[in-house]
């Protein structure tokens, strides 16, 4: 029997598409998921739903939930890992209402910027903590980190662990893919692409129907004013950013124009909220999401326990996928986020990175991608910087690094002088206080 770990099983939406997609892929119908969280209550509500499909599906497969991390890996097969290290509160506000005193205003804040900078500072100690445990416990496992800062985090635990087989996964290119259709009015099916970079900064290289490029067709759009049409899957958030930056650097971006208009010194700036209403940028986004995830994910638990079973549809995300391609040896492609060590040739080697992956038995093995636009290499390489000072931090337990992540940041850096952003990361290391490693925190803090 496979065993599936999820470390994080509180996220109950996100476990809730991996182990539907598990239940409909015939060479894991019958896993155990082992379910994880520190929340008891969410970890209940999370089993209730998995016990749930089982119910709906009337497969073999089994659940146990655990709050101990390591009864959990024993003997896991694979590990998916979906946790917020601080949540919603404290953490995340603080990491919105801090900079908002500087006048630096956001997004998401989970992947670049001094939030995805605090953010992964909070979450790699756990990852490594998780990696640790499995070299004791589940050694041949594969690692699916989900985790943001994806790669951050990935490139982290490379470092810290080379021998966990890890693979950072994310569903921007399938939501883009899915949006991109959506205003060409094209089946997805039928749309041929290359995507290379690094996560949510990686671009459709490749973008063709029919043996045609749909290029011109987007940009004809876009300068008619027909494109983008009302997003598909964030109906409040305007498609705008991903366009104009097509429209100037010649190719679509994977991650959503709410994300990609914060990891750009271009669109969020002091006194142009003309900018923000041209190109509909939703400042505080991430924040909102939260609080309605939480109130639906309440109504629909309500639903579930008068109905006791629940139907299983198939998600976009890649994980079940990967896993049977592992089982069973059948070949599968997949984008998956690695090390560096040469798939992107024009990106430092080391850094993780986002390509096309042959799946099977032998792992998730990359492919060589060679041809991206110079343009486009440079804006990866401004990502890049971030990610690399922050795992530098990391790894040598070095608080200056931090403040270095933070000044070579594109967006900080076009609104915050030096002084400036040593005073806000001041600011929030203090405020996060024990939810940062010690070595980090301030005398005050500490």
């Amino acid at each position: 029997m496979t065993k599936i770990t999820f470390i994080g099983a509180g996220s109950t939406i996100f476990m809730k598409n991996i182990v539907g997609d598990a239940l409909l892929t015939p060479s894991l119908e019958n896993a155990h998921f082992a379910l994880m969280d520190i929340d008891i209550a969410r970890l209940e509500e999370s089993a209730t739903v998995v016990r749930a499909m089982i119910a709906g599906q009337s497969t073999g497969a089994t659940v146990s939930t655990h709050t101990d991390r390591r009864a959990a890996l024993d003997g896991a097969d694979f590990v998916v890992t979906a946790f917020q290290v601080g949540g919603y509160e404290p953490c995340t506000v603080t990491d919105f209402e801090i900079p908002k005193q500087y006048g630096l205003r956001q997004t998401i804040a989970d992947t670049l910027g001094v939030g995805g900078i605090m953010r992964g500072l909070r979450t790699v100690p756990v990852l490594w903590g998780i990696g640790q445990d499995m070299v004791e416990l589940c050694p041949d496992a594969t690692l699916l980190q989900y985790v943001n800062p994806m790669a951050i985090n990935t490139w982290a635990m490379a470092e810290r662990f080379p021998q966990i087989k890890t693979v950072g996964l994310c569903h921007s290119v399938q939501n883009t893919l899915e949006e991109m259709a959506h205003d060409l009015e094209i089946p997805q099916d039928e749309i041929r692409y290359k995507v290379a970079g690094v996560n949510h900064v990686a671009f459709f290289l490749k973008l063709e129907a029919g043996g045609k490029d749909l290029y011109p067709a987007l940009r004809a759009g876009y300068r008619a004013g027909s494109l983008p049409k009302p997003p598909l899957l964030m109906p409040r958030c305007a498609n705008k950013v991903r366009y104009e930056v097509m429209e100037q650097l010649g190719y679509f971006c994977t991650e959503s124009s709410e994300h990609l208009a914060e990891y750009v010194p271009w669109f969020i700036k002091e006194g142009r909220d003309d900018l923000i209403d041209q190109f509909g940028i939703p400042l505080d986004e991430y924040p909102k999401r939260c609080i309605e995830q939480v109130a639906s994910w309440k109504e629909q638990a309500k639903a579930l326990k008068a109905e006791g079973s629940l139907k299983v549809t198939k998600s976009h995300e890649f994980a079940a996928e990967l896993m049977d391609a592992i089982v069973t040896d059948t070949p599968y492609m997949a984008y998956g986020n690695l090390p560096n060590t040469g798939q992107i040739p024009q990106l430092p080697m080391g850094a993780v990175v986002e390509t096309p992956c042959l799946v099977d038995a032998n792992g998730v093995q990359p492919s060589v991608v060679n041809d991206i636009p110079p343009q486009l290499v440079a804006l990866m390489r401004s990502q890049i910087n971030v990610q690399e000072l922050t795992v530098r931090a990391l790894l040598d337990e070095n608080r200056e690094h931090v403040y270095h992540a933070a000044m070579m940041d594109p967006h900080t850096a076009a609104e915050l002088d030096l002084r400036q952003i040593r005073r806000l990361v001041d600011d929030l290391l203090d405020a996060h206080g024990d939810w940062m490693p010690s070595w980090c925190r301030s005398a005050k803090a500490a």
